[in-house]
Order: C-alpha cells, then structure tokens, then sequence
C-alpha cells in the first residue's frame, strides 16, 4: 500500500498523518544506518582490511539476513538479474575501495551520482523522456562532479574519487535494472544482489580468514545486517507508506551523515572542494524531488 493508493484513500486524516509519520520516521532510520558505513571503514580496527574481503563479507552477511524475509513464492530466475548482480558487485566493491581511498564525504557524495547516471541510462536504453528536472539536476551533479575531481587532480585522493565515480555509475546500473524488473519482488532482488556478491568475493573471504583477527571478523559480521539488511527492510516498509519522491528527499541526508560521522569519529575534515562539489550534487537533486516534484518519473 503505497501513500496514494486507493486504500490509503479510505483512512481518516489523523490515521493517514500517522502512518505518512511513521513511515517518515523508518525511511530516516534507514538513511541513519546507511550512513555509518563510513564510520566503520574508517575504523583503525577495519581501515587496512582489504576493499574486496570487507565487501564480500558486508554483503554476503547482509545477504543471510534477508533470507528468512523471502519466501519461495518470490523466487524467479529472470536474464535480468545478470547485469544486476554485475553491477551491484562491482558498485560494491568500489564503493568500500573508494573510502578507503579517499575521504568519506568525495566518496558518497560520488556514489551519489547515481540517480543522475540512472536519468541518462534510462533515456538511453529505456527510452525515457529526459525532463526538465533531471536535466537541471544532471547539470548541477556533473559541474560537482567536475568541482571535486579538478581540484584534486594531482593530489592523494584522486585515484579514490575516480573508484567513487565509478560505483557511482555501477549504482547507477542497478538502478536500472531494478527499474527493468519491477514485477519481481523487491526482497528477492536484493537477496540476490548481496548473496550473489558475497559468492563473487570469497576468495578474498576466505583469504581473509588467515589474515583478520577475531575482533574483525565480529565487526565485519555485523556491519551486513546492522548496515545493510536491516536499513533495506526499514527502507522498504517506510516506501509503501510514502511518496517516491518525498521518499527520495528523506534519503538524501545519508550523504550529509556520513561524512559527519566520519569527521566526529575519527576526525577527518571535509576539504573545501567536496564540500562545494557536494552541495551542487545535493542541490540538483533537491531541486528535482521538490520544485520538481510533480514531474519526475
């Protein structure tokens, strides 16, 4: 039941402001756990664990905690999950590689790119119409782009910000596709994505189990559920109740969180160049979910 379904058209107001609270409240809760990823990335206890063995564990611990929330009516093979996993394995990896590489903020405010990335595979390959507010909104996500990118050109975290760009392109991928198999359920997609990234990478898990320390191990073990399984859920309960668009709004303060965890945890700044960047990625994509609102798909 989503906010402007029939049913929902039936509650009394209070009932309907209840429930649009509530599901305000779970897509913020979700957003909050997203965010934390850069806080245990940068942990000294996790900082030096490999990209594809901190990845290959996040999802594949995530994976087997959906498990009990897909029922086996939901399961069925479809040749579009191929480019889905592709891209979702790959967006995983590089995304943990990138904030290990460069700071917390370049890194999601990159991966953030992916709702633009996805305007453009969807006219592309989709055939969608490009409206006035996504233009508008990739203008602004390819000038931050270009503003972050530039201004470490020659410094450390460059190699990084481009691994960010990237992911945020495979995100992009898996957005797609997911628009691409909307019929299926959404539990049994994303089960998918992370039990099928988690089998990709574990040659680097079970490399890993040499290498890693008890305590590691455990953190790694619950930073899948706590980080990712569980958001997802609360994600996807808060989406029946309301808008995509409001719900799209809501979520954007993951960018805006996790690199402020980062920097009250563990003390790294926000250079002035992310900083700008960021905004007008933020920006545009705040001008689409609300001036905008009543015209995006």
């Amino acid at each position: 039941m989503t906010a402007n379904s029939p049913a929902t058209a039936a509650l009394s107001t209070g009932d309907l402001q209840r429930q649009q609270a509530w599901g305000r409240l779970l897509l913020l809760t979700a957003a909050i756990g997203w965010s934390v990823i850069g806080v245990a990335v940068k942990s000294p206890l996790l900082k030096d664990v490999p990209g594809p063995t901190f990845a290959g564990c996040r999802a594949l611990m995530a994976g087997l905690f959906l498990l009990p929330f897909v029922r086996p009516s939901m399961v069925r093979f479809r040749w579009g999950l191929l480019p889905m996993v592709i891209c979702f394995a790959s967006m995983n990896v590089l995304y943990i590689m990138a904030m290990q590489q460069t700071t917390a903020a370049a890194a999601v405010f990159l991966q953030y790119t992916a709702s633009l990335w996805a305007m453009v595979f969807g006219v592309v390959f989709l055939r969608e119409p490009l409206l006035r507010g996504n233009a508008i909104a990739l203008i602004c996500g390819l000038l931050g782009i270009a503003w972050i990118v530039h201004n470490d050109w020659s410094g450390e975290n460059f190699q990084g910000n481009l691994i960010a760009l990237t992911s945020g392109v495979m995100y992009a991928g898996v957005i797609v596709t997911l628009r691409a198999l909307r019929d299926e359920s959404p539990q049994w997609l994303i089960l998918v994505c992370y039990i099928a990234s988690g089998a990709v990478l574990l040659p680097w898990i079970l490399q890993g189990i040499q290498e890693l320390t008890l305590w590691q191990w455990l953190l790694l073990a619950g930073v899948g559920p706590l980080q990712m399984g569980l958001p997802y859920i609360l994600f996807a309960k808060g989406l029946k109740l309301i808008p995509p668009q409001e719900a799209g709004l809501i979520l954007l303060i993951e960018p805006l969180l996790n690199p402020t965890w980062v920097w009250l945890c563990w003390g790294e700044a926000i250079s002035p160049a992310t900083a700008v960047g960021g905004g007008l990625i933020l920006f545009g994509l705040t001008l689409r979910y609300t001036v905008f609102r009543e015209r995006v798909v």
